[in-house]
């Protein structure tokens, strides 16, 4: 471990040199220079009136969301029990050996007991630890800050509307993430390899469309590696720096350089680990820095329990009955379905690759778990930082709706510390812990991208560490304005191979769907004739 940081850190150095003696201005007017006409077509809106104006990468999220919640019959809330039940392990034991193998016939010549606890389901961690990692990746600043900005531009009704797009996405998840995990490489070591890159490759191809589904993967390979650059790394560095410098007062050129340090030594610690360390520290630090989130929310609503009506009522309202000069109803609904589609990714295509490494024999059950993503990133989180907002606002005054704000953390920061004192500073070690959670989920699918295009190996993987680990230092140290915009922009173009080629497989799907269901119920008809549950045994 000592050797391999070591030999990262080196090649770190001369990067670091070259990044100090480039100005900021320097990098950001070069990559405006050059990469400003992707920024621009990827966040470039369609006029639908004078005042209306939608971001075409919005439509085919939303679009595509729609269209899955009806192909597979409203799976986003008639598979939120089984997603429970699914994250509790209560078909662990058919999802590792396969229903037939415990439940099916046990007739002699059939499956043995001793030989079936060899055997098993490929893949590297958990149901709980595939959708912590990629919650960590989700949950974060938007929570905390892009709600705060969408409130401000929106006002309270942006809320509903960003539900909206919260319960649509579960089923793009659902969707993207059973693909994610039907087709998985799996190596000799049993390290799993997966994601769209995958999918649009092996999945289009049975199709035969396979030069389509080389196209996109690459394209998606392309994207997701930039996406974890920047948006997945320099811009959480960034933000996290910022916080920690304001909160301890501290100035100087340097000090965020040594912030971002501390971070990437703390980032390889775990990423040097893989996905199985990655899962580990993930299904620790996101319950616990979402459950204080949480649970300061709660007590803030506690304590104002007479206004929350009030707080629903105004949210409901500003949905049908939005600000005056904001374009109308429409002006809303795009900052809510906006900021509820770019919190939860539902439709990017991130969050396969960190599901893809489940273990389990049915893919769906892992798309049914990732549903409960966008639920608890945005129809919970979000919706109770905007309660929070909406209810201290109406006697703190702190902001006025339709005036937007840049520092959506200070709003937030201020909601909370009306009613608990001091929160900020909780606050500000949330946002880094949601900065470090994202960054090393992050790492991962970039270095799934990195694979897919360079092959895989020791010197690849040790030369995509490298790059990870000094854009954290360089996001901590100087500010990127056109960077992160690049970037930004390579995470949403993820959108458009990935949604062609999901609703190209949609089929495919369904079947496993079927399939997975059809093994659950025979699960469950068999212990109500009472079969042994062999999960015990074994």
């Amino acid at each position: 471990m000592k050797k391999y940081l070591l030999s990262i850190f080196t090649l770190i150095l001369p990067l670091l040199t070259f990044a100090q003696d480039s100005t900021a201005d320097q990098i950001d007017s070069i990559f405006k220079k050059y990469t400003g006409w992707f920024v621009e077509g990827i966040f470039s809106e369609i006029p639908f009136t004078d005042t209306i104006k939608i971001p075409w990468v919005l439509l085919v999220l939303i679009g595509g969301a729609l269209f899955f919640t009806i192909y597979f019959k409203f799976i986003n809330f008639t598979g939120f029990r089984t997603a429970i039940k699914v994250v509790q392990g209560k078909y662990e034991d058919i999802e590792k050996h396969g229903v037939d193998s415990l439940y099916g016939d046990q007739t002699p010549g059939g499956d043995v007991i001793e030989t079936m606890k060899k055997e098993g389901a490929d893949g590297e961690v958990s149901h709980f630890q595939a959708l912590t990692a990629a919650l960590s990746a989700t949950v974060g600043l938007g929570n905390i800050a892009g709600v705060a900005v969408a409130l401000s531009i929106g006002g309270p009704g942006a809320t509903f509307w960003m539900i909206i797009a919260g319960l649509l996405g579960m089923a793009s998840k659902f969707a993207e993430c059973t693909l994610g995990v039907k087709y998985r490489d799996v190596g000799e070591d049993g390290t799993v390899y997966g994601g769209p890159m995958y999918y649009l490759t092996k999945g289009l191809k049975e199709k035969g469309a396979g030069g389509i589904g080389k196209v996109l993967a690459v394209l998606f390979a392309i994207f997701v590696v930039g996406g974890s650059f920047g948006g997945g790394n320099m811009f959480q560095a960034n933000q996290a720096a910022a916080q920690f410098t304001k909160l301890f007062n501290l100035t100087g050129e340097n000090a965020g350089m040594y912030f971002g340090i501390v971070m990437a030594v703390l980032v390889a610690v775990v990423i040097i680990g893989g996905i199985k360390r990655i899962a580990s520290v993930t299904e620790k630090v996101v319950p616990f820095m979402a459950g204080i989130y949480v649970l300061a929310a709660l007590i803030i609503l506690f304590a104002n329990f007479t206004l929350i009506d009030d707080a629903f009522a105004a949210i409901f309202n500003g949905a049908f009955t939005p600000l005056a000069g904001l374009g109308g109803i429409i002006g809303v609904m795009i900052q809510g379905v906006r900021r509820g589609a770019f919190s939860n990714e539902a439709g990017v295509g991130s969050a396969a690759i960190a599901h893809s490494a489940v273990r389990t024999k049915y893919p769906a059950s892992e798309g049914i778990v990732a549903l409960l993503e966008p639920f608890v990133d945005t129809v919970v989180i979000c919706t109770m930082t905007a309660l929070v907002i909406v209810i201290t606002n109406f006697d703190g005054g702190f902001m006025e709706y339709g005036v937007e704000i840049k520092e959506g953390v200070e709003i937030t920061a201020t909601a909370f510390d009306s009613v608990i004192p001091h929160f900020s500073i909780v606050l500000t070690i949330a946002v880094i812990l949601f900065a470090f959670s994202t960054m090393i989920s992050w790492s991962y699918y970039g270095m799934q991208g990195w694979v897919f295009l360079f092959g895989k190996g020791k010197i690849t993987d040790l030369v995509y560490k490298v790059l990870f680990l000094f854009f954290v230092i360089v996001g901590a140290s100087i500010s990127l304005g056109a960077v992160i915009d690049f970037s930004d922009a390579m995470i949403f173009a993820m959108v458009v191979p990935n949604i062609i080629g999901v609703i190209m497989l949609s089929p495919i799907i369904k079947k496993e769907l079927t399939k997975y269901m059809n093994a659950i119920n025979k699960k469950e008809e068999a212990l109500e004739d009472g079969a042994t549950d062999l999960v015990d045994e074994m």
